[in-house]
Formats: structure tokens, C-alpha cells, sequence
């Protein structure tokens, strides 16, 4: 059997950035220039490397990822058996569950980057991209959807979070932990979860107006009385312990919803799910569900937020949106 093919899409990030100095590093590097610094992968498979933008993680759009969708099944129709995305890492919980929302085919598309740029000592560019081009090869991959390959663990994009702001480790997946890790070179996965059906990718649709509002002591609901006036289409409210809201905040809410916006809330906690039947005075998830608001379960606030972009990006109605939540959001 011959070598496997994969293709190695480059967006920017630290993982391509560089000074002369070593300090205020900006993205320079290209596709071809990252995989030219990973000592023997050219061992592992046959490479098409494509640079499909140069950007810091935060400056990445829907429309770019749209792009590599599109870029990564024109790969794997030409007989890749997987594609590598590098990018920034500030934003790939979000951009990796983007992806993964979108991505419908049973061959693995991995994402990774880097914490250290390669001015630095240490860089682990090199070492994150060889894991990733080892887990895109593997067909233990297969069927997995979107992973997130960083520091040798394997992450599901649905769960993984950035935990720490630097230092090589800090991806994590909460409450479940990674999906698996490489060692010595090899692909080692815990049982694969259920998979989901892919979302429809809108071309040059404009992404809608979703807001990710972070509930607090004091909140009387006035930003989420702002977003309504600003005309936006849903939001999701990070809310207290099992998805609570102030009482203050429930006339925002009742609000938010008389004028059709949809509205999510998740767990600020950073660990376990929302609830639907604990708690039952006002502005509880018992008291949340009776008005309409739609609990987000396991998911994470900016997983939500994704989800429920794309979920209003395909005219989805109340009824859909809370389906999908229910069926995303579960643990198993």
C-alpha cells in the first residue's frame, strides 16, 4: 500500500507567526513554509499544502471556514483520506465546532496550531502538526467528525476548550476529558460518540446577529433590552449554576422573546449541563422553560452561540432550534 495522501490547509495564527526579534510576532508563514518545518512528515503521507488565508486567530470568519470546507471536500474527493487545518488557537472552540456543524464526511478533518510561535524556544508547531497529519491518516479517525489535535490529545470539537490563555497545554475537554492521544506515533481513541447530521453550508449568506451575553450579580437585563432594540435574531445568556437568570432579568427575557428573538442559556460554570426540572422559582430553568427559552445542556456559551448561528443562518424555526439543542446538547 502506498503512501496516504492528505491535505494541510494553513489560516495564520501563532503557528505561522514570526519577527525578527522574536517579540510581536505577526503571521508570515504559508502552508508550504509549515510543512516544510516538521522533520519527516513527508514520511507519514503525500501532502497538498494550500494557504487559504493569513490571519490571527481572531480575525477568522464564517466565510473563511466555509472556504475550507469547500477546499477539504475537493481534497478528499481527489483521494485524501484526511485534511489538517492550522490556525490560531484563540478561536478554535468555536471555529472547530463551526466546522464540525458542516462537515459530513466520514474522513477525519483535524484541527490544530500552536501556542509558541517558531521564533520561540520550544515551538510546538512542528510536533502538533505531525500529530495532526498522524490522526488525519488514521482510520481510527474515521467517523469522528471534527477533531482538535494539540499537545499530543485529541479533542472532539463540540467539547474542547482553550483553559489556559498560554503554555502548551492548555486544551482541554470538559467534564469528559479527550477523546484519546497519540503515543509513539499512533492513534489511540476511547469508544466514538454519536455523530450528527451535518448543517447545510449557506454561501456568502451574512452571518446573523447572535450575541453571547454572560449573565452577573446585579443584572437587570438592560445590555439584553440593548440587543433586542439593535435588532438581533438570538442570543445566548451564559447563565448562572444549572441555567438560571436574576429575577431582575426575567422581564428582559420575556422581552427578548414577545419580539421573536431566540433565546439560549447555558452554564457559565464551565463544567456539567443545564437543567430542566431542579429549580422553580423565577428566572430558574424551570421558569426559563415555561416562557420558551431553550437550554443548551453540555454545551458550552460559545458552542452554543455557534449553533444557534447556524441554526438561524438556515431559517431554522423555535421548534428546530430547541430539537437541535436537545440532541447536540445531550451527553450521549
Amino acid at each position: 500500500m502506498g503512501t496516504p495522501r492528505i491535505g494541510v490547509a494553513a489560516l495564520g495564527g501563532t503557528i505561522a507567526m514570526t519577527s525578527e526579534t522574536g517579540r510581536g510576532v505577526t503571521p508570515t508563514l504559508d502552508a508550504q513554509d509549515l510543512v516544510a518545518a516538521v522533520p519527516r512528515l513527508e514520511e507519514v503521507a503525500e501532502i497538498t499544502a494550500t494557504t487559504v488565508v493569513t490571519r490571527p486567530s481572531a480575525s477568522v470568519t464564517s466565510a473563511d471556514l466555509a472556504a475550507v470546507v469547500d477546499w477539504a471536500g475537493e481534497r478528499v474527493d481527489g483521494g485524501a483520506v484526511g485534511v489538517v487545518v492550522t490556525q490560531g488557537t484563540d478561536s478554535i472552540e468555536e471555529t472547530a465546532y463551526w466546522l464540525d456543524l458542516h462537515w459530513d464526511r466520514p474522513e477525519p478533518l483535524v484541527v490544530t496550531g500552536a501556542m509558541r510561535s517558531p521564533a520561540t524556544p520550544g515551538a510546538d508547531g512542528p510536533a502538533n502538526l505531525l500529530a495532526a497529519a498522524l490522526t488525519a491518516t488514521s482510520t481510527v479517525a474515521r467517523d469522528r467528525g471534527v477533531l482538535v489535535v494539540m499537545n499530543d490529545e485529541v479533542h472532539a470539537a463540540a467539547e474542547v476548550l482553550k483553559g489556559r490563555s498560554s503554555h502548551p497545554d492548555a486544551f482541554v475537554s470538559r467534564p469528559f476529558g479527550p477523546l484519546g492521544f497519540l503515543e509513539e506515533e499512533r492513534l489511540h481513541l476511547r469508544a466514538p460518540g454519536r455523530r450528527h447530521r451535518s448543517l447545510p453550508t449557506a454561501k456568502g449568506a451574512t452571518p446573523p446577529s447572535v450575541a453571547l451575553l454572560q449573565t452577573h450579580v446585579d443584572d437587570t437585563g438592560e445590555v439584553l433590552d440593548m440587543l433586542v432594540g439593535a435588532g438581533h435574531r438570538g442570543v445566548v445568556i451564559a447563565g448562572f449554576g444549572v441555567g438560571h437568570v436574576p429575577q431582575r432579568m426575567v422581564g428582559s427575557v420575556q422581552r427578548a422573546l414577545d419580539a421573536g428573538m431566540l433565546v439560549v442559556v447555558a452554564t457559565r460554570a464551565g463544567d456539567g449541563p443545564t437543567h430542566e426540572a431542579s429549580y422553580g422559582y423565577a428566572g430558574s430553568e424551570v421558569d426559563l422553560l415555561a416562557r420558551g427559552v431553550i437550554q443548551a445542556g453540555w454545551l458550552h456559551p460559545r458552542k452554543a452561540r455557534v449553533l444557534l448561528a447556524e441554526l438561524l443562518r438556515q431559517d431554522a424555526d423555535a421548534d428546530l432550534v430547541a430539537e437541535e439543542f436537545a440532541r447536540r446538547g445531550s451527553a450521549g
